[in-house]
């Protein structure tokens, strides 16, 4: 196959094409806005679980809502993780750093919920 280049038709110096590059900063925006959303979401169910203060040993409600809120956290990290490390394509195109923060909420989210007070 001839080599192809934008000035064949003028008869001046051949100028190459670029090659089409990898495709992976597309695949590394259209996964982060699910993810960034995910994480934001588990960011907020941590937020809450650590600010809810039972009443006394007695508040039964505030003990539900601090274990609802670190169960939707955990879940929402594992989910993230998930996406994160098991398609391998995903796993090369996001690198690691979008391992540490469902790791870092999932470690707050459990030891809220391990301690409870």
């Amino acid at each position: 196959m001839p080599h192809r280049s934008e000035s064949d038709r003028s008869g001046t110096t051949p100028v190459p094409l670029p090659l089409p590059q990898d495709d992976s900063g597309c695949l590394r925006w259209v996964m982060a806005v699910p993810l960034t959303i995910l994480y934001a979401i588990a960011a907020f169910c941590c937020y809450t679980a650590l600010i809810t203060r039972p009443s006394g040993v007695w508040d039964q409600d505030a003990y539900g809502a601090i274990s609802l809120m670190c169960g939707l956290a955990v879940a929402a990290c594992v989910l993230g993780l998930l996406v994160t490390v098991g398609p391998p394509t995903v796993r090369r195109a996001m690198g690691p750093w979008w391992l540490a923060p469902p790791l870092l909420l999932n470690v707050i989210a459990t030891a809220r919920w391990v301690l409870g007070t």
